[in-house]
Order: structure tokens, then sequence, then C-alpha cells
């Protein structure tokens, strides 16, 4: 079974993110993946901000990283990029921490403008961690997504079919990364 890890780079325990990445939670368990949370935000905020490599809390989202197949990262765009709390965590990954790994980014933002922080901003740090495979990912604007007084969300359907069709790929091409990374380590038994 391919793990997955969903890395949230929400500072806020409750918004618009959370009901996006609840819906795209529900479709990776309905294809049988084993899935992991890293929410930044409960990350020790002082291992964060003085950068403790050897925090037990930095190292256990470490390996939760280092042994998943695939990373759904997701975060909010402030004035253009992801959140400086995302930033705080990936700075504390390994230098190829993400090296092997398939990426799905996504993202939320008050304005179709922000659609290019995936591309422009998050890309080139992804990049920079080693990633060779990045999905295009969706971004949903906050408009699309609607809070209920229950604390539930509901995703306008454009947005939502987005989410799903990112999703849906992300899934194909988890298998055959999966496949493609198992013939290797055959092939390097046999060896």
């Amino acid at each position: 079974m391919a793990k997955i890890v969903i890395l949230s780079g929400n500072p806020t325990k409750t918004s618009r993110l959370d009901t996006i990445l609840g819906v795209v939670e529900k479709q990776l368990r309905e294809a049988n993946l084993e899935i992991e949370w890293i929410r930044v935000r409960d990350l020790p905020a002082e291992d964060l901000l003085h950068a403790r490599f050897d925090s037990e809390a930095i190292i256990r989202a470490n390996a939760l990283i280092e042994q998943a197949d695939g990373v759904v990262i997701a975060t909010p765009v402030y004035k253009a990029s992801y959140t400086g709390i995302l930033k705080a965590y990936l700075d504390l990954l390994p230098q190829k921490g993400l090296n092997g790994k398939l990426v799905l980014p996504l993202a939320i933002g008050g304005t179709i403008a922000h659609l290019l922080a995936i591309d422009y901003a998050l890309g080139p740090l992804l990049a920079a961690l080693g990633v060779r495979h990045v999905l295009a990912g969706a971004f949903v604007q906050d408009t699309q997504v609607k809070k209920n007084e229950d604390g539930t969300g509901e995703i306008e359907a454009e947005a939502a079919r987005r989410l799903q069709e990112s999703t849906e790929q992300f899934v194909h091409e988890l298998y055959w990364h999966v496949k493609k990374k198992q013939s290797n380590q055959e092939e390097q038994i046999v060896k």
C-alpha cells in the first residue's frame, strides 16, 4: 500500500483549506492509500523558529516524509506566496528531503491572481528539496469554499471538480510511481 503524507501549512485551526484537505483525504482513502498528517501549526513553534533539527517532533515529522511515496502539500496563499510556517518546516527537511516523492501542491487564496503562487513560489522551493515530479495541483479561491455554521464546509462544483481531477491524477501517477520504485528495488536485489 502506498503511503501518503498530507502536509498542511495552514497556520489556523479552522479554515477553508481544511475543507479542501478533508475532500482530498476522503478521495485518497477511497483509493486505499495509507495516510499520515503533518499539521505544521501543531509542531512546536520554538523548534520551527529556532531551526531545531534535533527536535523529537521535527525528527518524527521528517521520518513520515521519508517513508512516504507521495506528499500532498497544502497552503493558503498570503501576499502571493505560501505561508511562513510551511517554509519554516520545509527548511528543517534534509537538503533533498523530497527526492523521489510524488508531490501534489494545493493552495487556496483570495484572488485568482494568486494562482501562480504554486508555480512561481512553491515550485522553486520544491525543486530545491529534490522533487522531480510535481503535479499541476489545484488552486481554489476562498470564495469557492463556504463554511457552514456547524463547522463543516462545502466546495463549489467547479472547484470541487478540479480538486477531484488533481487528486485522481495524483492517485494514478502514484500507483505508477510506486510500481516503478518496487521494480527498481527488485532489480537492485537481483544485481
